[in-house]
């Protein structure tokens, strides 16, 4: 899904001695010590310069009631706490911002789900100045993190993957945002605490995260936690309203592994292809930087991974153009490959016992897929009922978007049987499915899909996504025989 992400430019200037002891500059001779290179180019200097262009400034737009209507409260109040932020009335418009971390040179950011709730325009303004719209892809409002897209101009910056595993509380920490509207905002504190269960208000609930005394203020939310080394340890997600020095952020390992989840639901829309492999992120510190790689944890037997020759333990180095350092690479290499229309098996490098070793991923073509062979022989609507419990009506965007604009449709419960499976799961008529497994519902032969997916006892219990009451909820459930 990405290519090698673009380097960082330094301009290192050669340091010429003499006896009064200065350096080239850009405007002529400087002092040596306070030219590029000197002892003010600390590693706070250094670890900003390596990610601000990987950092986006996010600007939304909400509409809402104006004041003095039936609705005023909701039009005053906000959700979240730490963005969106600084808000102004115009007309019936609501302004608020944020700050996005680019995970894929393609334009692929990461951001705060509270940032982008319920706004109806997202516009991205990058590190030149270029300011480019956006629009939001995948939400998970459990963990609040979401996944938005911009069409960049150019390839863009991604930010490096440090890791939150081995955080030690009073090790210096920098933080970048879009504070207050002022872009690129940088404060630096340290590490205060690990593991914080935090409660902001009755809705709001967080666990285990990092606790800091850089300063984060309303716009900073989505924004990065760094280590010393300019590499991603958080994800900066509230303040505590009234406290000095209290901010919080999401672990990095937590975004990982929720933004896998959300990318791979965006390659499942994209096409439903199953490569029938468990991978788990692996993550070590050194001295000078973390080293992340991805380790393949399971191949399932006659999987398009089995036929590739993968096997458990190989570490996974480069799929197609993508190099693969943390498990977001996979679902962005799939990404990638679906989106240049080939049909070629997809090149794989992997290290195995200490050796580099060349594979190919063979992924059938959109019109292997065969829903009436999947059904055996079995309506949809029948193997449905027999095998959840429950009758399904399609239902389109217009109707389930209206709360949230990136679905595409759902599937609403017309019927549910008694001591089903999905009256088990909590189902209940009205429910509008909309998503099982990492799969979104479209129709009764997305549901016959997964059904009858080769890999189906791998990620059972199902997880489904459901809209109830225009909010977003999730669970499991068992499928009958």
């Amino acid at each position: 899904m990405r290519t090698r992400p673009l380097p960082l430019c330094a301009v290192v200037l050669a340091l010429s001695g003499s006896s009064l002891g200065l350096a080239a500059g850009p405007d002529g001779p400087v002092p040596a010590g306070r030219g590029i290179g000197g002892p003010r180019q600390t590693a706070v200097v250094e670890a900003v310069r390596r990610v601000k262009d990987a950092v986006v400034n996010i600007h939304s737009e909400r509409h809402v009631k104006m004041p003095g209507t039936s609705d005023e409260l909701f039009a005053l109040a906000q959700p979240g706490v730490g963005g969106p932020a600084t808000h102004t009335h115009a007309q019936n418009r609501v302004n608020g911002m944020g700050t996005g971390i680019v995970i894929d040179p393609r334009g692929y950011v990461i951001t705060n789900q509270h940032v982008v709730e319920d706004v109806s325009l997202i516009r991205v303004r990058l590190s030149d100045g270029t300011t480019v719209s956006a629009r939001i892809l995948v939400r998970d409002p459990e963990s609040d993190l979401a996944l938005i897209k911009i069409d960049p101009p150019r390839p863009l910056a991604v930010m490096p993957l440090g890791t939150s595993k081995d955080l030690m509380v009073g090790e210096t920490v920098i933080a970048i945002g879009n504070a207050y509207g002022y872009d690129h905002t940088v404060t630096v504190g340290v590490v205060s605490a690990i593991g914080r269960d935090v409660t902001l208000n009755k809705d709001v609930r967080y666990q285990a995260l990092i606790q800091t005394d850089a300063s984060i203020n309303p716009g900073n939310s989505g924004g990065p936690l760094l280590n010393i080394h300019g590499e991603l340890i958080g994800v900066n997600v509230a303040i505590r309203a009234g406290a000095q020095g209290i901010g919080f952020a999401i672990p990095v390992d937590t975004m990982v592994r929720v933004g896998t989840e959300m990318l791979s639901r965006l390659q499942a829309r994209a096409r439903p292809a199953s490569v029938g492999l468990v991978v788990r992120d692996d993550a070590r510190s050194t001295p000078d930087r973390t080293i992340r790689e991805v380790v393949v944890e399971n191949v399932y037997p006659a999987s398009a991974a089995a036929r590739a020759g993968l096997q458990k333990g190989d570490v996974l180095t480069q799929v197609g153009a993508v190099s693969v350092h943390s498990s977001l690479d996979l679902p962005r290499a799939l990404l990638a490959y679906f989106a240049s229309g080939e049909h070629e098996a997809l090149a794989l490098q992997v290290r195995r016992d200490g050796s580099s070793k060349r594979l190919e991923l063979a992924l059938a073509p959109p019109a292997a897929i065969d829903n009436t062979a999947l059904a055996g022989g079995a309506s949809g609507g029948d193997q449905v009922w027999r095998k959840l419990g429950v009758r399904l009506q399609p239902v389109g965007a217009a109707t389930v978007g209206r709360n949230h604009p990136q679905l595409n449709g759902g599937l609403t419960i017309a019927e549910v049987r008694a001591e089903s499976p999905a009256a088990r799961a909590g189902l209940k008529l009205g429910d509008v499915l909309v998503g099982l497994h990492q799969w979104e519902m479209l129709s009764l032969e997305n549901v016959v899909y997964v059904l009858n997916h080769p890999d189906r006892t791998s990620f059972s219990p199902v997880r489904f996504y459901i809209l109830r009451g225009g909010q977003v909820h999730r669970g499991t459930l068992q499928v009958g025989e």
